[in-house]
């Protein structure tokens, strides 16, 4: 499972370069932050337990700010 957890940073981290170079630095930095919080979690070595556990937890923290984010952020019909 602590492997996973590499993985997820290694894509988060893809993604944070693409992102730095698509000129979206904000989203960059976010993705860097969650590249090295997978990092770290990835060589804790946890039991799997935990693992499941702290996954579940980003999951939930990411799914709140999201439904946050569109709910009372986006403009509706902004889109081009």
């Amino acid at each position: 499972m602590d492997r996973m957890f590499r993985v997820l940073a290694f894509w988060t981290g893809i993604f944070a370069v693409m992102f730095y170079l698509g000129d979206m630095n904000k989203t960059a930095l976010l993705f860097l932050g969650q590249t090295g919080f997978f990092l770290i979690v990835g060589f804790l070595n946890l039991t799997e337990r935990m693992y499941v556990y702290l996954f579940a937890a980003y999951l939930t923290v990411f799914f709140c700010g999201y439904s946050y984010w569109t709910t009372f952020m986006v403009t509706p019909g902004a889109g081009h």
